[in-house]
C-alpha cells in the first residue's frame, strides 16, 4: 500500500502558502494551486519519448501521455521533475540537463513543463510498472496524429502549440 502523497498548497505565483493537502482529498479555494510537472524527453533526432499509463491508474488509465506527476510537499519544480523522470523511466537528470520550458496556470494546478535531451533505447528504460505500461519514440508528426486521433492525452491546443514552439527553440539552441 502506497502512502498518500502530501502536496503543498501554492498561491497563483507558485509561492507556498504554508498549507498542505493530501492527494485525493483536495479542496482548493479560489487562488490555491498545487504543483504538477511534465517532462518531455527529446532525442537528438527530434523524436519524443512518450509513455502509456498503466491500465490500473485511476486517472487516464492506459492512455499515452507525458511523463510527469505532482510535486510532493517540500519539492521544488526541478526536484519533482528529476524524481518523476527517474521513478517512471529510470532516466537520471541534472540541473544542466533539465530545462524548464514554461508554466501553465490551470484550474487547480500550476503545470511546469520541462525538457531533456536523451538518446536512450526503449530497452534501456526501467519502467515503473505501477505507473507506466510501455514507452516508445515517436516523431513530432506521429505525436500530432496521435493527439488528433485521441490516442495521446489531449492537454489542449494551447498546450501543444506552446510546447512544440518551445521545444523547437530548445532544440535550436543545440543545433
Amino acid at each position: 500500500m502506497m502512502a498518500v502523497e502530501k502536496w503543498d498548497i501554492l498561491n497563483e505565483r507558485g509561492i507556498p502558502t504554508g498549507k498542505t493537502t493530501l492527494r485525493g482529498r483536495c479542496h482548493f479555494k479560489n487562488g490555491e494551486y498545487h504543483l504538477v510537472v511534465h517532462i518531455w524527453i527529446v532525442s537528438s533526432r527530434g523524436e519524443y519519448l512518450i509513455q502509456r499509463r498503466a491500465d490500473n491508474k485511476k486517472l487516464m488509465p492506459g492512455e499515452w501521455a507525458a511523463t510527469g506527476g505532482a510535486a510532493i510537499s517540500g519539492e521544488t519544480s526541478f526536484l519533482a521533475a528529476k524524481r518523476e523522470l527517474f521513478e517512471e523511466l529510470g532516466l537520471p537528470s541534472s540541473e544542466d540537463s533539465l530545462i524548464k520550458l514554461m508554466r501553465i496556470k490551470r484550474r487547480t494546478s500550476l503545470l511546469d513543463v520541462w525538457a531533456i535531451t536523451a538518446d536512450v533505447s526503449v530497452e534501456e528504460l526501467v519502467l515503473q510498472k505501477s505507473e507506466v505500461a510501455e514507452a516508445k519514440w515517436v516523431s513530432k508528426e506521429q505525436l500530432s496524429t496521435m493527439i488528433k486521433n485521441g490516442q495521446f492525452h489531449n492537454y489542449g491546443n494551447e498546450y501543444f502549440d506552446s510546447l512544440f514552439e518551445k521545444i523547437d527553440d530548445y532544440r535550436g539552441a543545440f543545433v
